[in-house]
């Protein structure tokens, strides 16, 4: 008797055994069914849950101690991709690196936003995942702008000499932990019967908020309260090494790149002078308001330069182009119209 007949002899029994237990002649992937609805997720912090741009999703704006505020302005509700039904932002204002990926963490009343994925992904057909993190793990950039703001108010040193020296490393510790965000959220899909191909990985940089050249009458507390020493290190230096560690998760992780670290030119905030329907970054905001509630006055500044509704527009045309191509990376800037383009990356 051949090999060959030997093998079907082995194999009949078998796939008649299969036939016996299920109505189908192969086992159960694990995953949605074949026609589960396409989904794009956002998951991160701030810049991605869409913090600034206000109308904020029920249950996300204070209540019960959440303040992810979560909008439906954000980024991922601008963004278009083919054949996609549903959209999903679990990005949380606050949330660093631990809590994106698999965690016991509670941030803002919530849990590990890869967690929250994977049950999406068992329902839903995910067809991109884009992330926005790292600010908040060791470069603490909140905190880097309030100290800033505070240099203004003491009227003492800038505080980017006091950072300069630190900043570069403190990226570097943070690069190790968005990388390590990233695999969990393959780890999670691949458990759900995900493969690589199946989806699409996109981690974004950060855009730089503030900027020198601001009119003088508003580098103050009515607008942009920070040194110009500062502001040209928060634009030429910070973000632009934040941009640098955040390509480095990416590639380690295999995750496509979308660079904004210069999607902001000219348009940030304060930079429209009386005209701050031009700009794409919130200026001091105050919630005056929450200022006589004890409990949100801690959050009375949360929104303060952040994107705002017409940042988070440019910030989802620009995503829209870079998915719609197969580019590694692509850098978001502003075309002749003034709209930001995806520029791909040369070789």
């Amino acid at each position: 008797m051949s090999r060959r007949i030997v093998s079907v002899a082995l194999v009949l029994p078998l796939l008649a055994l299969l036939l016996l237990v299920s109505d189908s002649p192969y086992p159960a992937l694990p995953g949605p069914k074949r026609d589960a609805p396409r989904a794009i997720v956002a998951m991160g912090d701030s810049t991605m849950a869409g913090e600034g741009a206000g109308s904020y999703e029920p249950g996300t704006n204070g209540e019960n101690d959440n303040w992810c505020h979560r909008s439906t302005k954000a980024q991922v509700h601008r963004t278009r991709v083919a054949g996609v039904d549903k959209v999903f932002n679990l990005a949380c204002s606050g949330a660093n690196s631990e809590q994106v990926g698999v965690t016991d963490q509670v941030r803002n009343t919530e849990g590990s936003q890869a967690r929250q994925l994977a049950a999406i992904a068992r329902e839903y057909r995910v067809s991109v995942v884009v992330v926005a993190v790292g600010a908040n793990d060791d470069p603490r950039f909140a905190d880097v702008l309030g100290a800033c703001l505070r240099a203004w108010i003491e009227r003492r040193a800038d505080c980017a000499k006091a950072m300069a020296d630190e900043w570069r490393a403190r990226v570097e510790r943070m690069t190790p932990k968005v990388e390590r965000a990233l695999r969990d959220i393959r780890r999670v899909l691949q458990d759900e019967g995900y493969t690589p191909r199946s989806y699409t990985l996109v981690l974004q940089s950060y855009a730089a908020p503030v900027a020198p050249g601001l009119p003088f009458d508003l580098q103050n507390l009515a607008g942009c309260p920070l040194r110009t020493g500062d502001l040209e290190w928060v634009r030429d230096k910070a973000v632009e090494q934040l941009s640098e560690g955040l390509r480095t998760a990416a590639e380690a992780a295999e995750a496509r790149f979308l660079d904004l670290s210069k999607a902001g030119d000219r348009r940030e905030a304060c930079m429209g002078g009386k005209k701050a329907d031009a700009e794409w970054f919130t200026r001091l905001t105050v919630d005056f308001d929450g200022l006589r509630d004890e409990a949100r006055a801690r959050h009375a500044l949360q929104e303060s330069f952040h994107p705002n509704d017409r940042g988070y527009e440019q910030f989802g045309r620009c995503l829209t182009e870079f998915l719609a191509t197969t580019a590694r990376e692509a850098s978001c800037v502003a075309g002749d119209d003034g709209n930001l383009d995806a520029v791909v990356a040369k070789d």
